[in-house]
């Protein structure tokens, strides 16, 4: 088993494996793995700030990509060859997240993650690769797609013509970009550098802000949209930019919550009432909802962006690359 300790983020019992091949019980599917991609919350439990009471030592990175090699006996939603990614939450697979099995996500203390080169998994637990994405391209999208998904087409219910506001080029923000256009709307980006800005209108973005040169980004938001607000805002800042994403929002408009990036004093409510402003949690989605979003990545033949691959004795960089805060995009780990 080949292994790595991640002296470098204070947790020494996190296990990057290459394990022996498992065998699948009935209706388990073994899985090969060939990439994975990271998220913040991958580089917060190395550090061992995300879940600090896991059970250690722990396999970690919940997204996943790789091929069907081996089936359970009662196994039939999938065949041999088939190329798959597990969904985060194993338990979830359609409908009211309260139903889902608990402490069934991966790579964060609850269930091993993927960073292995296989990975038994129960049937119901895997999503179809759509055809035209390789296994990196793949790899990107269980949590950092799925959310955006959630944000802006199940919980959103986008309609072209609409606005989107996007918080800087991170995995989710850039997915939410490609989401918004492909469904006919309207997007404001954000970021600090102008070299990523430039690189968010090669994707479509309409309007860019520049929010270290503009600190007070939410009145160039209404500015650009007539004073009026966007209809969405795709949140991954947290306390210290939900504040200005609830100004820059317009009456009945919508906020996303998903990341927690950005420290601050918190939200004055006042805003949120008046503006009868409709604010939801997004804590990554259901199997329905990546097989719905899959079906629309096939149809626009939509290509995930990835910043940089890494090979997985290069974990470690892969990490030091995300806390640097460099990458347009999704980083991925090839295997």
């Amino acid at each position: 088993m080949k292994t790595f300790e991640l002296t470098k983020f204070g947790l020494e019992n996190l296990v990057l494996a290459e394990r022996d091949r498992p065998r699948p019980d009935a209706q388990e599917v073994l899985i090969k793995f060939h990439a994975a991609s990271l998220n913040f919350r991958d580089l917060m439990f190395a550090k061992g700030i995300y879940n600090p009471h896991a059970k250690l030592p722990a396999i970690p990175f919940s997204d996943g990509a790789g091929e069907v090699v081996e089936l359970g006996s009662a196994v039939t939603r999938w065949q041999v060859g088939d190329r798959v990614c597990p969904i985060f939450n194993q338990g979830w697979l359609e409908g009211d997240p309260s139903a889902a099995r608990p402490k069934s996500t991966l790579g964060g203390g609850d269930l091993d993650g993927v960073l292995r080169e296989y990975g038994v998994f129960h049937e119901q637990g895997l999503v179809s690769i759509p055809e035209h994405l390789s296994y990196e391209d793949a790899a990107t999208l269980p949590c950092a797609g799925v959310a955006a998904w959630h944000a802006l087409v199940t919980f959103g219910r986008l309609k072209a013509g609409e606005s989107v506001l996007t918080l800087g080029t991170g995995g989710v923000s850039i997915f939410a970009l490609q989401f918004a256009k492909a469904h006919g709307a309207r997007v404001i980006a954000t970021s600090s550098s102008d070299e990523k800005l430039a690189r968010a209108r090669t994707l479509g973005a309409d309007e860019v802000i520049n929010y270290k040169n503009t600190p007070d980004w939410e009145k160039e938001v209404l500015r650009l949209t007539g004073g009026v607000g966007v209809d969405h805002v795709v949140e991954v800042g947290g306390a210290g930019t939900l504040q200005k994403s609830a100004s820059s929002t317009r009456v009945f408009g919508r906020i996303a919550v998903i990341g927690v990036l950005a420290s601050g004093s918190g939200l004055n409510p006042v805003g949120l009432v008046m503006k009868s402003i409709r604010m939801q949690g997004i804590f990554v989605g259901s199997r329905q909802m990546f097989e719905e979003m899959n079906r629309a990545i096939t149809v626009n033949h939509l290509q995930p962006v990835v910043s940089k691959s890494f090979s997985f004795e290069e974990v470690p960089d892969a990490l030091r690359y995300m806390e640097a805060s460099s990458h347009f995009g999704k980083i991925v780990v090839r295997y």
